[in-house]
């Protein structure tokens, strides 16, 4: 069996190269260091020692901007940052002393602002410079000791340090957990105006502050010229182009902000009433902003409601949806602001849901693609469910809105549908909309259209007829002629090409990637081409430069390299198994790194959720299949009846069958790998979330000794516990429908709870407090009917957590806990 990297809670894989705040290098200590990111006063964003003309000048300060305390690879003795600097003649002693100087005065000041009553650090200065003029390295000792005497006071500063890119050096070739989150996260991708610039941001977490810190970077289309913008510990995202290419905008905290391409001239973008800000875009002209911005509309909170008990903590409600996802509703709303923009300044604003009781854009994803420009900047189209209370859970029905800046009226383009309709896009010559539509009411995973409106003469057409997949990141040619997007078939995500035909009618499609076993997503046209974003199961999401022509993507990022190069990947396998029916079902194999096929693994089957869940080759943080592979398992991923991109039919077979042909296929992907010769039949162990919890609770009382172990992570567990305590009831009365409806009663039949007398294998429960989707009560029923049956079962509950584990120390203990279950389970 190949080496296997141990999972030890007091150990980590990782080793980080000293930074200059390294406890070990620093002349006071970590807490209290000159150079340490929680309390440094040469910090650009909070110190008035100014980078131009302080002690954190490049040239001769130990806190050189090209060896910031915030850079891991940066160290004290930086040949271009050290006290010792070459470039320090003689001739510069006045500058310098001087400098080390201010430095004293604004450690001074730093410390009177935090109010510690340290005050030698002034009274020395002029002892200082004295020694200075004749022995630098006495004066450098000096202040270095008088500096950490303070230490005491200064520690009481409780700062966390700068989040950004490692450099790590990992003690082995496999994947760990601590390895799985230094990763960088690639997220917004923005190709400039003129088509030869892409500005996109890189989310990088430290486990031991149990956070994470997006930047942005720039790059040319080729991936030459790569530079870090922002230098900041605050998150940046939601970034934009501005349309004459000088500025790119972005949100920081909820403030609007810009920066040049070259770094410089960041800004505030003050918003009238300094309001918060969740997305934005630039109209095509320059001159308006569209703003998302929450918005007080109703009273729901008990304190709002009675001005006199303003310490009152409740929330009233007398309709659905009360809650959504993983918050409750407040009163406010995410409204859209139009405001008028002269570079860089803003003059007036406008709310143009003035007084509208819902979100748009729509929760819970509040993504302002679903907002788009016409090109002369007259016409705002966006899409909007405009429904409220039982109405607004039971329904699916949104819409596509026109709103004309000229004159202030609202136009509903798609009145009389009652699917989702949404992501509207305005073609580049303004004569044509297209948006995403599905036909069936309340069925949030019908299959998603093309339409597209021609305001010459008012028709709208389906223009997608026979294309059996669900078209993503729609985005135009420049000529208007055309349409690029990503779909998946077999199991990944491709990119596609439609052209138009002449008249009415479906358009013409052709598959353009050809190379292997990639996700492609977020497809855009550069000057010479197009960028995409592109990952494997094994590989996380980088940019790419795609050839339209030759169908291959070539990577131009690199961000995780330097660490992909250090581990020993999985490799994959395509299989097609033949379910219980006959039908052909495609099966993702992950096998463990250097396998050897001549011994026997530990087996992991991987239940998807959904239920219409994609099998695809999206790159997981937490479901990780590198990661279990890499710890000596086997591990499979069937695409079951319900999974999207193997058809809408194969989709839709789990609708009303939760419990029927879905967990069949499940069972016939453990039959064949129990078949193959280096599978352990008699250790094979399943796992899954959300409807694939669901799945792992089915199993439980229908395996047939099939499995030895299960994991299942915010699982549903009883079926009308469900109905009647989820907040998106479209989804359960399309799924399953009310139980206490005569039709409905077989599918409640298929309940997991219902075959409780028959579970026999251990069982770990995950769950998250804040998960509304799936109660975590569905969780606490299932432990504890485990335990009634005498079974082996652990629960696991994150208070803070919702229907995923989102913060890095609860993700690791996450994984730590499920592999050593397995291992309890499957290995030992």
């Amino acid at each position: 069996m190949p080496k296997r990297t141990i999972l030890n809670p007091s150990k980590t894989a990782i080793i980080a190269n000293a930074s200059p705040c390294n406890a070990n290098v620093s002349p006071c200590n970590a807490n209290a260091s000159l150079c340490n990111a929680n309390a440094s006063l040469c910090n650009v964003n909070a110190s008035p020692c100014n980078v131009n003309a302080s002690p954190c000048n490049a040239n001769a300060s130990p806190c050189n901007a090209n060896a910031s305390p915030r850079n891991a690879n940066a160290s004290p003795r930086n040949a271009n940052a050290s006290p010792r600097n070459a470039n320090a003649s003689p001739r510069n002693e006045v500058s310098i002393f001087l400098k080390l100087y201010n430095l004293e005065l604004c450690i001074f000041q730093q410390i009177q602002e935090n109010r510690l009553e340290i005050i030698f650090c002034g009274i020395f200065a002029p002892v200082n410079i004295f020694y200075y003029c004749t022995m630098k390295k006495l004066v450098l000792l000096i202040t270095v000791a008088f500096l950490c005497a303070c230490n005491g006071k200064i520690q009481q500063q409780n700062i966390s340090p700068m989040i950004g890119k490692k450099d790590i050096k990992l003690t082995g070739r496999l994947m760990t957990p601590e390895v799985l989150w230094s990763f960088g996260r690639i997220g917004n991708v923005d190709v400039s105006p003129n088509g030869k610039q892409i500005a996109y941001t890189v989310t990088w977490y430290d486990i031991e502050q149990n956070a994470g810190n997006s930047e942005i970077h720039i790059m040319d289309t080729d991936g030459g010229n790569k530079k870090q913008l922002t230098n900041s510990p605050e998150r940046e995202g939601a970034l934009k182009w501005r349309p004459d290419g000088k500025y790119i905008g972005f949100v920081r905290k909820g403030k609007l902000m810009e920066i040049s391409p070259d770094g410089t001239g960041e800004r505030e973008i003050a918003i009238p009433e300094e309001k918060q800000i969740n997305g934005f875009s630039y109209s095509p002209d320059g001159k308006k902003l569209l703003l998302a911005i929450d918005t007080q509309v109703t009273k729901v909170l008990g304190r709002d409601i009675y001005g006199d008990l303003p310490k009152a903590n409740a929330y009233v409600a007398e309709d659905l949806m009360y809650r959504h996802w993983d918050t409750w509703k407040d009163g406010s709303f995410t409204h859209l602001y139009i405001a008028e923009y002269n570079d860089g300044t803003v003059a007036s604003m406008e709310d143009i849901n003035r007084d509208e009781p819902w979100d748009t854009p729509m929760k819970p994803f509040d993504d302002i693609s679903e907002t788009s420009w016409s090109p002369d900047s007259r016409i705002l189209a966006y899409a909007g469910k405009k429904l409220t209370g039982k109405e607004y859970a039971e329904s699916t029905n949104s819409n596509i809105y026109l709103y004309n800046t000229d004159t202030g009226k609202t136009e509903n383009l798609t009145e009389g549908t009652y699917g989702y309709d949404k992501t509207p896009s305005f073609s580049p010559d303004g004569k044509k909309l297209l948006w995403l539509s599905m036909e069936r009411a309340g069925y949030e995973a019908d299959k998603q259209r093309i339409f597209i409106y021609d305001f010459a003469s008012g028709t709208k057409n389906d223009c997608s007829e026979g294309f059996d997949s669900n078209p993503s990141g729609t985005v135009w040619s420049k000529d208007s002629k055309a349409l690029y997007f990503t779909a998946c078939f077999d199991e990944t995500f491709r990119v596609w090409r439609m052209s138009f035909p002449e008249g009415a009618g479906p358009g013409i499609f052709k598959q353009i990637s050809k190379d292997g076993f990639f996700d492609y997503q977020h497809i855009q046209e550069t000057a010479d081409g197009f960028i995409a974003t592109r990952s494997q199961l094994v590989r996380p999401a980088e940019i790419c430069r795609f050839d339209a022509q030759t169908g291959e993507g070539t990577e131009i990022s690199f961000v995780n390299r330097d660490i992909l190069e250090q581990l020993d990947l999985p490799e994959m396998e395509l299989h097609w198994v033949k379910t219980n029916d006959s039908k052909d079902m495609p099966v993702w194999v992950i096998l463990p790194p250097n396998m050897d096929r001549s011994k026997k693994y530990p087996c992991i089957e991987m239940c998807t959720g959904g239920p219409q869940g994609e099998v695809s080759q999206s790159f997981s943080y937490r479901w990780n299949y590198a990661l279990m592979a890499s710890q000596g398992y086997v591990v499979i991923y069937p695409a079951r009846r319900g999974v999207s991109g193997y058809g809408q039919e194969w989709s839709d077979a789990v609708s009303r069958d939760h419990g029927g042909q879905p967990e069949r296929d499940l069972l016939s992907a453990a039959d064949y790998i129990a078949s193959q010769p280096w599978v352990d039949k008699d250790r094979i162990g399943a796992v899954g979330a959300s409807y694939g919890g669901f799945s792992i609770f089915w199993l439980a009382g229908n395996h047939n000794k099939r499995f030895r172990a299960f994991i299942a992570h915010s699982g549903i567990f009883d079926m009308k516990a469900m109905y009647t305590s989820t907040e998106e009831m479209f989804f359960e009365n399309w799924e399953n429908g009310p139980f206490w409806d005569k039709n409905s009663e077989k599918h409640y039949e298929q309940s997991p709870v219902n075959f409780i007398k028959n579970w026999d294998t251990p069982i770990l429960v995950f769950h998250g407090e804040q998960d509304y989707r799936v109660p975590y009560t569905q969780g606490l029923a299932a432990f504890n009917s485990a335990r009634m049956m005498n079974i082996p079962a652990k629960l696991i509950v994150f208070p803070e957590e919702t229907h995923w584990v989102l913060r890095p120390q609860n993700a690791i203990l996450w994984q730590r806990e499920f592999f050593a279950w397995m291992d309890k389970w499957l290995k030992h």
